[in-house]
């Protein structure tokens, strides 16, 4: 099931944790959808990224692992097991082979240096931690796990009390955040950071304010790893499209737009956490709008 890249002399694994069907309709996933556009795409979106039968959006989650010379880096940590997420029933109380996935990626969680959290979602930070004796304690002891300082206050309890009273982003802070930086495992950052060979962390604000990628950078394009900069293929064609649980839809939508520009202009690979398959796309030029050139593994 795992797939793997080679961008330069780095290696990239999907380690996924489930493939489906969204939890929302189309048009309410996606604010602007516009089932014209869908219909002249259809050709490339069935089956891996819609279902017209059933008017269903297809997305993934899906971390990302990251192999250098010199480092190991696991790009979100997807939902994780036996988290409550009684308001995401897609999300809740799962059982995946997640870490045995890694395991067969040739990984264990002692060997991870690095996790980047795009931001801090219940489908992006879940294995940040796993229950053990009935204790939330982290997944990757050896990692440093780096978050945006921004994004880290926005969802604190102690910076931002009026997020705090929002039961869902509590919850999630409680049981998949606050244990590791309890651990002192978090690395707050701000603004441009590297980390480890040729991989820079940017802002990308908009679905979160504090929201981050990560570039690995090479001659030949390299790779972004977007998170939820965009969240389906066919913002690429509809970049101006927010998906419904962007904070800030204007900043969204010129994060994306720059993300975009900058595949197009230098050949990086996008790399999205919630994509269908094939996963991975290069970004083409079409006039004053973008197109995916789907690249495969290998």
């Amino acid at each position: 099931m795992n797939q793997t890249w080679q961008i330069g002399e780095a290696t990239v694994t999907r380690i996924e944790e489930q493939l489906g069907p969204g939890s929302f309709p189309p048009h309410e996933y996606l604010k602007g959808w516009d089932r014209a556009l869908v219909e002249r795409n259809l050709g490339w979106m069935a089956p891996s990224h819609y279902v017209p039968e059933d008017d269903q959006l297809v997305t993934s989650v899906h971390s990302w692992l990251v192999r250098t010379k010199h480092h190991t880096i696991l790009v979100d940590a997807c939902s994780g097991n036996h988290k409550d997420r009684h308001f995401w029933p897609r999300f809740h109380m799962l059982q995946t082979p997640f870490l045995e996935r890694l395991a067969a990626a040739g990984v264990a969680p002692e060997d991870v240096d690095f996790v980047l959290c795009t931001h801090l979602h219940a489908d992006h930070v879940g294995w940040n931690t796993q229950l053990k004796d009935g204790r939330w304690v982290p997944t990757f002891p050896n990692a440093k796990y780096v978050i945006s300082r921004k994004e880290c206050e926005h969802w604190s309890p102690e910076t931002n009390p009026a997020g705090a009273d929002d039961p869902h982003r509590r919850i999630v802070y409680q049981d998949s955040v606050l244990p590791v930086i309890e651990a002192g495992l978090v690395e707050l950052v701000t603004g441009p950071h590297a980390i480890g060979d040729d991989l820079l962390v940017e802002n990308a604000p908009g679905h979160t304010p504090g929201h981050i990628l990560l570039k690995l950078l090479h001659a030949n394009g390299g790779g972004v790893f977007c998170g939820d900069v965009i969240h389906h293929p066919i913002q690429i064609y509809a970049p101006d499209w927010i998906m419904c649980f962007c904070e800030d839809p204007e900043n969204s939508r010129r994060t994306r737009r720059r993300v975009l520009e900058h595949c197009a202009d230098t050949g990086a690979l996008l790399l999205p956490t919630h994509f269908g398959a094939p996963h991975v796309t290069a970004i083409d030029r079409v006039g004053d709008g973008f197109a995916a050139r789907w690249v495969g593994p290998g």
